[in-house]
């Protein structure tokens, strides 16, 4: 018989029980003793009883919060197709009675961060998202999520010691890798590249991003040895005016630089200076496929851009405290996103998003 015609009345007659027993038992209620929730979990076996998860969710009528503690940012920037993904897949699911609460930190200023968690454990959270800071405050953090036993997902950065429910992003390692590849197929016969950075106090901005360049200098080690790698730092808050000097300064001092790469999502930075004083024999590889970076692929000063589908990472980190919590679902724990390669001849074809 198949689950979808078994009826509850079906269920109570074959295990001798009563329907109120039955309902207790599929909903995981109280009161039911023991040897009657042998008798319906038996007859279920024998029945290959189903449930409907989602009717059975819709019924329960209970009302969850979810949390997604993300960096402060600008428009335009690879956190607002996040955002716009965590957002969409909770309008989704608005019949299960799921609210979505963003909270921003400020990169590089912890007590921020602790702010927003600080918050977020107030709301007596049913499942959080949150893209991780340094690891003693992130640790700390997921610590007392775990204490009470609330489900969280990491984005961006990987951090298996916590023990996430969960976690998207790209295998960065290997993302610094692949990039390396593809930039030496048109940079093969440099002596010099340049690295572009925005650093504070010494330090970029995400674990990921540092992982990226260990996987770039490992691929340039191993294949491209004597390819001197020049580091630029364009200081994080810097106006046009000030990022231009150093610009202007850095190629008058480094004339044979025509590749530049860089591991965050402002590749534009560079891209668009290179637009404005004409400098068409240099060309910069970056992340993400926001708009100014896809304006500057467009146009010629970004010869590739990586991609890694925020929008999809957003949706999906929704999606899966949804699976989880409540549906009561078993999830992928690691989720690496695809590697995707955007250039000026495809970039009008990508689509940021496939679910939903």
């Amino acid at each position: 018989m198949a689950s979808d015609k078994i009826r509850i009345k079906d269920i109570a007659l074959r295990a001798g029980v009563s329907v109120g027993t039955v309902d207790r038992v599929l909903h995981d209620r109280p009161n039911v003793s023991k040897s009657a929730r042998e008798k319906v979990e038996q007859a279920l076996a024998e029945m290959d009883y189903e449930p409907n998860v989602y009717a059975s969710a819709l019924a329960y009528n209970k009302d969850y919060t979810f949390y997604c503690i993300i960096p402060l940012h600008e428009s335009e920037a690879y956190w607002d197709e996040i955002e716009e993904g965590v957002t969409a897949a909770t309008a989704r699911r608005r019949d299960f009675h799921i609210t979505l609460k963003l909270l921003y930190y400020e990169r590089f200023n912890g007590p921020t961060f602790v702010k927003a968690t600080e918050e977020c454990l107030a709301g007596n959270p049913d499942g959080v998202i949150v893209v991780p800071a340094k690891l003693e405050l992130t640790r700390k953090f997921t610590d007392e999520l775990s204490e009470r036993n609330v489900p969280f997902i990491l984005l961006d950065s990987y951090l298996p010691d916590l023990k996430p429910l969960s976690f998207y992003g790209q295998d960065s390692f290997q993302s610094g890798y692949f990039a390396a590849r593809m930039l030496m197929l048109i940079g093969s016969n440099e002596t010099e590249i340049m690295l572009m950075k925005q650093l504070k106090e010494g330090h970029v901005g995400s674990k990921q991003q540092s992982n990226r360049e260990t996987g770039f200098r490992h691929y340039m080690k191993d294949h491209y040895p004597k390819i001197a790698i020049t580091e630029l730092n364009l200081p994080l808050g810097s106006s046009r005016e000030k990022m231009d000097a150093i610009l202007d300064e850095f190629f008058a001092a480094h004339p044979h630089v025509h590749h530049c790469i860089t591991f965050n999502s402002k590749a534009h930075l560079v891209g668009e200076y290179l637009l404005r004083t004409n400098r068409r024999n240099v060309q910069i590889m970056g992340y993400d496929m926001v708009p100014k970076n896809a304006e500057c692929v467009r146009q010629g000063s970004i010869s590739f851009l990586i991609a890694q589908h925020a929008y999809m990472q957003g949706y999906a980190c929704v999606e899966t405290l949804f699976q989880a919590i409540v549906l009561r679902k078993e999830v992928t724990p690691v989720n690496y996103m695809p590697i995707e390669l955007l250039t000026k001849e495809n970039i009008n074809f990508y689509r940021r998003t496939n679910i939903g």
